[in-house]
């Protein structure tokens, strides 16, 4: 059994891959890499607590009317209910992975 679940991801241009990477009663994370030019669609989880873990490059984060670019490494926690999203504005691809805790029922 390998440890280390971070999958190969290999988007083109405009595409957002994603693999789920953990999924247990309590919690699910899942890994996104976008391509350039690619979007993750601003959406809110309203019973759950999301948090971004930007792993390579930068990606511009959006919450509410908010939008910052976020470097590797680096952490963005949406409390519940709030809207929040990505964007690649790079010419790479850029990957995150997003943890939702607890799981909505």
């Amino acid at each position: 059994m390998a440890l280390d679940r971070y999958p190969d991801l290999d988007p083109d241009e405009g595409e957002v891959v994603d693999a789920e990477l953990a999924a247990t009663d309590d919690v699910l994370v899942k890994a996104f890499a976008l391509g350039p030019g690619a979007e993750l669609s601003p959406h809110d989880h309203a019973d759950a607590t999301n948090v971004f873990h930007v792993v390579e490059g930068t990606v511009t984060v959006v919450r509410g009317d908010e939008e910052e670019p976020v470097d590797a490494p680096g952490v963005v926690v949406h409390e519940r209910g709030v809207v929040h999203g990505a964007r690649n504005e790079t010419d790479e691809t850029v990957v995150l992975t997003a943890s939702l805790c607890p799981l909505p029922s």
